[in-house]
């Protein structure tokens, strides 16, 4: 699963507190597609984001399960530097990279390490129930898993939306990258969220749960059983979240 940079990034930003959350993920892709039966059943995501008075740091991490133990992982982190006093601009650096086991994939490595440069823009309503950020970077590949180092980019879009009273937020990105060994050299991927807050409801004050839905839309980027990405998916989850 690729990174969850959820709203509560640039409300956290603009209201300069932190915020962290687990998630839990069961994963249908083996069930609505015949050539995924050997994708990981269950990702688990861990999220942190911290500002502070130049910026803000995120960071995240997946981590896929079979159901004999872990099948592989995935670490994202980034840094932003404000260029501007309202923080809507900033300088925007990162690091992406991560493994997936051999014994059960048949594929080794998938994810080749990755440095990310360049500017975003973030925006916010004046309740922060919505929230938007644009980013577009250089990206480098560092060499390694069978492939050389070579330069590309990245555009990425996140957007967060809470109405209903709180009760319902709709949340996600959207990532298009430049990789040369792939069908249209272009990856994309999108998750939005679907989640209902329960600590909104009565009683449930201070029970910060959530559960909801991720569909993970791809082209180019799903490796099958064949230990191909050359195919477009629209993969669900049933999942949970807790936000401390």
């Amino acid at each position: 699963m690729k990174k969850q940079i959820l709203s509560f990034l640039l409300l956290a930003s603009c209201m300069t507190v932190g915020a962290q959350n687990i998630q839990i993920h069961y994963d249908l892709g083996h069930s609505f597609y015949s050539d995924l039966t050997g994708r990981p059943n269950v990702t688990t995501t861990f999220e942190m984001f911290k500002p502070d008075k130049w910026g803000s740091t995120f960071m995240f991490t997946d981590i896929d399960y079979f159901s004999d133990g872990a099948a592989g992982a995935y670490w994202e982190i980034s840094r932003e530097f404000n260029l501007t006093k309202n923080k809507q601009w900033a300088f925007h650096i990162e690091y992406d990279g991560g493994a997936t086991t051999i014994e059960h994939t048949g594929i080794g490595n998938r994810f080749q390490h990755a440095f990310l440069a360049g500017g975003a823009w973030n925006w916010a309503s004046k309740d922060f129930s919505k929230t938007f950020s644009l980013q577009a970077m250089y990206k480098y590949y560092f060499k390694g898993h069978g492939r050389g180092a070579f330069n590309g980019f990245q555009a990425t879009a996140v957007w967060g939306n809470t109405f209903a009273k709180g009760l319902c937020t709709f949340s996600g990105f959207l990532d298009v990258w430049y990789d040369k060994d792939v069908c249209g050299k272009l990856i994309m991927l999108s998750e939005p969220q679907f989640w209902f807050n329960l600590n909104t409801l009565r009683g449930m004050k201070g029970i910060n749960v959530s559960v909801g839905t991720e569909v993970e839309i791809s082209n180019n980027f799903v490796f099958n059983s064949d230990g191909n990405n050359h195919k477009f998916y629209v993969i669900p989850t049933l999942a949970a979240k807790w936000t401390f």
